[in-house]
């Protein structure tokens, strides 16, 4: 007996030393991460430019495949130099990390500087000595758990949900609903009907089909003899559903979650994890005619949530081709330039004229060329105005796309969408499949007049186009299904309406009770539950408390702050007499109800409160 106490003594102690030394590492480890952090000495030397420029000519980041806060604290010790200079690489770094706001590069995650960098900081000393003592505390505590065997040691953990993800509680998930209904409402109002597809799909399925965006995609471990990776959109899974089942022809909607391994922007509504809304056509018809209906339901969707004004900027692939073949840009290099192009929504001209030229390798004259087109918008009148362009007229995809937009805005004017529609040149949408039309909905802001929601800015807020070659990837007689989509990013939108809502102080209900059962006096819990049964069997959304004796002003309080229009209340007088005293919970106005009647007293009132 003695035996066994020592032992579970000595584990007891054991445990108890693995957690004091693994709180050494930790601080240890939050020292080193702190360091690394200080701002040294300003880094302006020819010789340290280059260093750096070296290292990011084969990486996009110092501290990997994401900016970390060694990139951060890199950047506040450059010293300069002006740009533009002999340092292309760092000068593409440099610009794209100036693009996060100071409070996004603060919270930057936590990094060790390359080896090969560490000597540009002053601190590299104290450093390596510092990674040595970690080193030397983590084999403490190593032995520390050999020592222990098997046995489980408590670990400490911080409680958070992984990066680029968040919870929705009752008040998050109510309003998710509200919205997603009325964007169902009007996919249903076009006749569409709905499908769902796995979470993941073999990753043949996806690689291939977004361009440089494929580095975004979710891989997952091969636990089942498949490789697999998570969705990235909702559009590749319907066009390979297509193929697979030998769909020609279907106008469906899928509101599910996708997977992206971005650099997060919660605030601005942009997530690893998140819904997408995708409506699409497939099916060969007549040209423009599907694709302006797209439009109309995007228009229509943002009308119904009250959002503000907005624009639909619209393009052609093949015009877009067209161009780049006109201003003589290689073949092999149309879809890296169309990704340049782009980055015009986040960039200045002269930054995507630079990755054009020195990253992608087009030619000067080239660039330029493209410039004098990509800054133009307009209407109709600017189609016909480039049917008429020289350049242009010798490209035939270029005429094949213009005559395109000519047709497609002639549509959205019966469909009264003049006054949102705008022909754009600089839109492009990187991904590799579409082959048509395409479109993205721009947020511009909040109705005049609105001060609460002042300052929200999330920019676009639905996009797609047509990808007509997209399903004969999949078939095996490469059998193309023509197909017209769009996605709306709700993500965004919620964001918006929280940020409203928040503003604005307003409360949404997150239940649907519709008569809360009270009781005015105690010992009355069996008649309340007979109550409550009778109206849940009329089909009436009911609640009562689940305390045997509550107060009454407990549960009037409870039906004020649920927001809960009606409350039956039972009290010994009303069991005698038949009847119920039905409160308006809102005006706090009573009326005794017979209980015969009471039912369709309560479908009057609820029917009159829903009016």
């Amino acid at each position: 007996m003695d035996s066994i106490t020592m032992n579970e003594d000595k584990k007891e102690k054991l445990i108890e030393l693995i957690k004091v030394q693994g709180e050494v590492v930790r601080k240890l480890k939050a020292t080193q991460s702190s360091k690394e952090k200080v701002k040294t000495k300003h880094l302006g030397r020819e010789k340290d430019l280059h260093v750096l420029n070296d290292y990011l000519a084969n990486a996009s980041y110092l501290g990997g495949y994401s900016p970390t806060h060694v990139d951060s604290a890199m950047l506040e010790a450059l010293n300069g130099p002006p740009w533009p200079c002999n340092v292309p690489h760092l000068e593409r770094w440099y610009h794209h990390m100036m693009s996060f706001s100071v409070a996004e590069r603060t919270a930057l995650p936590a990094s060790v500087l390359p080896t090969r960098l560490v000597a540009l900081f002053a601190t590299n000393n104290h450093i390596s000595d510092l990674e040595e003592k970690i080193a030397e505390e983590v084999k403490k505590l190593l032995d520390l758990k050999a020592q222990l065997g098997d046995e489980v040691v408590p670990q400490k953990f911080t409680l958070k949900t992984p990066k680029g993800t968040r919870d929705y509680g009752p008040q998050q998930t109510a309003l998710r609903s509200s919205v997603l209904e009325k964007i169902i409402a009007v996919f249903k109002r076009h006749g569409a009907e709905t499908i769902d597809t796995p979470v993941f799909e073999l990753k043949e399925v996806l690689t291939g089909k977004y361009g440089e965006d494929s580095k975004l995609i979710y891989d997952l471990a091969d636990q089942g003899g498949e490789i697999l990776s998570l969705r990235y959109d909702l559009t590749v899974p319907f066009a390979r559903y297509l193929a697979m089942n030998k769909i020609t022809n279907i106008k469906r909607y899928h509101i599910a979650k996708v997977y992206r391994r971005d650099n997060p922007a919660m605030t601005k509504g942009r997530y690893r994890e998140f819904f997408q809304c995708d409506f699409d056509i497939a099916g060969q018809y007549d040209p423009m005619i599907p694709d302006v209906e797209c439009v109309r339901v995007v228009s229509e969707i943002l009308r119904s949530l009250q959002l503000g004004e907005f624009v639909v900027k619209v393009n052609h692939r093949q015009l877009l081709d067209g161009m780049f073949e006109a201003c003589g840009v290689p073949a092999d290099k149309f879809r890296s330039i169309c990704s340049a192009v782009d980055k015009l929504d986040k960039l200045s001209w002269e930054e995507v004229r630079k990755e054009m030229v020195e990253e992608k390798g087009l030619a000067v004259c080239a660039a330029d060329a493209i410039g004098q087109y990509v800054c133009l918008s307009g209407g109709i009148e600017l189609v016909d105005q480039l049917l008429n362009d020289e350049k242009l007229k010798k490209a035939k995809s270029a005429c094949v796309g213009l005559e395109a937009m000519k047709i497609f805005l002639q549509y959205c004017n019966i469909y009264d969408l003049q006054k949102q529609v705008k022909f754009d040149l600089s839109l492009a949408r990187g991904l590799d499949y579409y082959t048509g039309i395409i479109y993205e909905a721009i947020l511009l802001g909040e109705e005049p007049g609105d001060n609460s929601s002042e300052g929200i800015e999330v920019g676009s807020i639905a996009g797609g186009g047509r990808y007509d070659n997209l399903v004969g990837m999949f078939d095996p007689r490469h059998k193309n299904v023509p197909c017209v989509g769009v996605s709306i990013g709700v993500e965004r939108i919620f964001s918006v309406l929280e940020a409203r809502l928040s503003a604005q102080k307003l409360k949404i209900r997150t239940t649907e009770v519709e008569i809360f059962v009270a009781s005015a006096q105690k010992n009355l819990l069996e008649e309340r539950m007979k109550l409550c049964k009778l109206l849940w069997d009329a089909d009436f959304k009911v609640e009562s408390s689940y305390k045997r004796n509550p107060k009454l002003l407990a549960q009037l309080q409870y039906c004020e702050e649920s927001g809960i229009p009606l409350a039956a209340i039972l009290g010994e007088s009303e069991l005698e007499r038949g009847v119920v005293k039905l409160r308006d919970v809102e005006s706090r106005q009573e009326v005794e109800v017979a209980r015969d009647v009471l039912i369709n007293e309560i479908r009057q009132r609820l029917g009159t409160k829903s009016a």
